[in-house]
């Protein structure tokens, strides 16, 4: 993936990995110590980071009514994220805030583009036009085994249903595309002591924002 296109004064962190890999934790640890550091945070997640990214995340994991197919998840998480770039996201950056996200591109890369086999350059084009080209200055990975992510997860929504193969397949595309991404991913064992990741975390934080 690209650096982005757009010039901004704010920073861009996004936290990606398998579910259960405690990225709402780390979320939580990283703008606590920016906010005591007097750094000005705006915390999102995908999909449902804005109101109607709320509706689009009721349709995309929580409801079981009607089918969804791979191409109309792809679409739609990719609707919900221009809606985020536009509402959140860029104008945040364009005031120098710092921007903290629980995912964002590379989970569709992962998910929908090997997961669902759908392709992921196809997947990456759709969604790099989506958000306007603007891509992360600093990626978390938090890399965990599916099984035990999967055995950390008190309720399971509709992609967190799906098979032990369709999660190892995810999470190895994350790991490839750290591999492919040296330069903004910093990847964490997440069966590490929450603290330490926090510490891992923020010493990339400070090392990127230099």
């Amino acid at each position: 993936m690209k650096k982005s296109v757009s010039n901004h004064p704010g920073f861009f962190v996004v936290f990606e990995g398998g579910d259960g890999a405690g990225k709402s934790t780390q979320v939580k640890k990283l703008t606590q110590k920016l906010e005591s550091l007097n750094e000005t945070v705006v915390l999102t997640r995908e999909p449902g980071g804005t109101e109607l990214g709320k509706k689009i995340r009721e349709i995309l994991l929580d409801q079981d009514e009607f089918e969804v197919t791979p191409r109309m998840e792809a679409l739609l998480f990719a609707a919900d994220r221009s809606i985020n770039m536009s509402q959140n996201i860029k104008p945040a950056l364009e005031k120098g805030f710092v921007v903290i996200a629980d995912r964002h591109i590379d989970s569709s890369i992962a998910y929908q583009g090997v997961g669902r086999g759908l392709g992921a350059d196809t997947i990456e084009d759709i969604s790099r036009w989506a958000v306007q080209g603007i891509v992360p200055d600093l990626t978390v990975l938090l890399d965990v085994d599916a099984n035990t992510g999967q055995s950390r997860l008190e309720s399971k929504d509709r992609l967190d249903r799906e098979s032990a193969e369709f999660h190892t397949k995810v999470n190895q595309a994350f790991r490839d595309l750290a591999k492919a991404n040296p330069d903004r991913y910093i990847v964490i064992d997440a069966s590490k002591p929450i603290d330490e990741i926090a510490d891992l975390v923020f010493n990339a934080f400070k090392a990127k924002r230099k």
